[in-house]
């Protein structure tokens, strides 16, 4: 069984209402879209109220880790997708 968004780190009751918005309320829905598409689609519905901590926070659950732990690489790599694909 997987995990709903809510228990993954990071991600609390607001990023799990949000995300069910979108239809993501599991771990394996938010792997299965991947954090970058989330986003877009967060963004979309969201408009600005979505920064890139989001973003990486999305990222960082599917990592199993804390958004601060990610590699400055690995949000350079993130915020570069998502300039390219606005």
């Amino acid at each position: 069984m997987t995990r709903p968004v809510a228990q993954l780190k990071g991600l609390g009751p607001k990023s799990a209402q949000w995300l069910a918005e979108i239809d993501i309320s599991t771990e394996a829905d938010l792997r299965a879209v991947g954090a970058v598409e989330a986003w877009h689609r967060l963004r979309f519905v969201r408009g600005k109220q979505v920064t890139l901590n989001a973003l990486y926070a999305m990222e960082a659950a599917i990592r199993d880790c804390h958004w601060r732990a990610l590699p400055e690489d690995v949000k350079a790599r993130l915020k570069a997708e998502v300039a390219k694909t606005k």
